[in-house]
């Protein structure tokens, strides 16, 4: 047995075990940790994780709501006849720039004012011109002073061409009875000659001076016109959009002072495919309805058909996106409507535009419009 137990440690070792234990020694176990009777990732959802259940439910339950009203209110079954596409309200831009180089002097509206057609919006410096119109006039007198001039030099030489036409034929009568010598006859229509020649440059004279008269007077009507055109002044009716200069601001020609909009020109053009596009014509009935009024269609009626198609702007959503070609369709609304609101107009609202193309389709109610 003493062998026995010997030969077992070295047999262990040899086989390269780091601890020699001998057979007869009882190795305790290791301990085994408490585990717990409910894992974390097991337990209740936490506070947080509740928040957002409930967040995710509102923005579903918000969208429902939203798709339902959209459905309900913008996207209306259509009959057959009608069309309808995505556009924006747009009105007519205009530029109110300066004819000369110059420095503005005066200011007389600002952003958000409507204007009538012939208001002045801005005066320019005129101070050279004014200059220039002093002297223009003063040539005027000038001229006119010069003209009286030749025209009292014409009568006297008139006088002398009558007396001389009076001494030769007294002349001649003498000459005819051996009264006077023909050398006095030759005298006479030398004379004659040269008033007859005096008189008619004293009419050349006449004719330069109220030539001079007539330029001068142009001159002052140029600079007239001038101070007028620097005097800016809205060219219709409309809403001043931007004003890009202010007092003080020296200016090239064609320097722009504001940017207004006309407000009786407003339209939206919408992107219809070649099917629909196809059967709409110029003068076509149709209906505009804003987001920011969805419950007010306007009037109006369809003013230009593209006759070509091409690509849809990004910027306007189409009915399906398989159709990338599409004509451009712009309805206008009645000037005298817009003229009894024009506060109201605002350009860029975006909005959707009906047209009817069958003159027999009806109106849904939400399109039928006000009286």
């Amino acid at each position: 047995m003493s062998d026995a137990r010997n030969v077992e440690p070295a047999i262990a070792q040899n086989a390269g075990t780091t601890t020699n234990v001998p057979l007869d020694v009882t190795v305790a176990a290791p301990a085994v940790p408490h585990l717990p009777t409910a894992l974390p990732h097991l337990a209740e959802p936490s506070r947080r994780r509740r928040r957002r259940v409930a967040l995710a439910v509102l923005v579903l339950l918000a969208g429902a709501v939203g798709g339902a009203y959209w459905w309900t209110h913008l996207a209306p079954a259509l009959p057959p006849g009608i069309a309808y596409g995505n556009g924006r309200i747009e009105a007519d831009p205009l530029d109110i720039d300066t004819k000369f180089a110059g420095r503005i002097y005066e200011l007389k509206v600002d952003e958000g004012d409507m204007v009538k057609a012939g208001q002045t919006l801005a005066l320019m410096d005129t101070r050279d011109l004014a200059e220039s119109l002093k002297k223009a006039e003063a040539q005027v007198e000038l001229a006119r002073k010069a003209i009286s001039e030749a025209e009292a030099n014409a009568v006297q030489l008139r006088s002398q061409t009558v007396l001389a036409e009076q001494e030769i034929e007294r002349t001649r009568s003498l000459v005819k009875n051996g009264w006077a010598t023909k050398e006095l006859l030759d005298q006479r229509q030398q004379q004659l000659d040269g008033a007859q020649a005096a008189e008619r440059a004293g009419i050349a004279r006449l004719n330069v001076a109220q030539h001079a008269l007539e330029a001068a007077t142009h001159d002052v009507e140029l600079y007239k016109v001038n101070i007028a055109d620097n005097t800016l002044v809205a060219p219709r009716d409309g809403r001043i959009e931007y004003r890009i200069a202010n007092v003080g601001e020296v200016l090239p020609a064609g320097g722009k002072v504001f940017t207004m909009i006309d407000v009786s020109y407003v339209y939206m053009d919408v992107y219809l495919p070649t099917v629909t596009a196809g059967r709409i014509k110029v003068g076509d009935d149709a209906r505009i309805l804003l987001d920011a009024y969805p419950d007010i269609p306007i009037p109006a009626k369809v003013t230009f058909v593209a006759s070509q198609a091409q690509f849809t702007p990004k910027m306007v959503e189409t009915q399906t996106e398989r159709d990338k070609l599409m004509f451009r369709i712009r309805v206008r609304i009645d000037p005298d409507r817009l003229r009894a609101h024009e506060d109201a107009v605002r350009s860029g609202l975006p909005g959707l535009a009906y047209v009817r193309f069958d003159s027999h389709a009806a109106w849904p109610e939400n399109l039928q419009g006000r009286p």
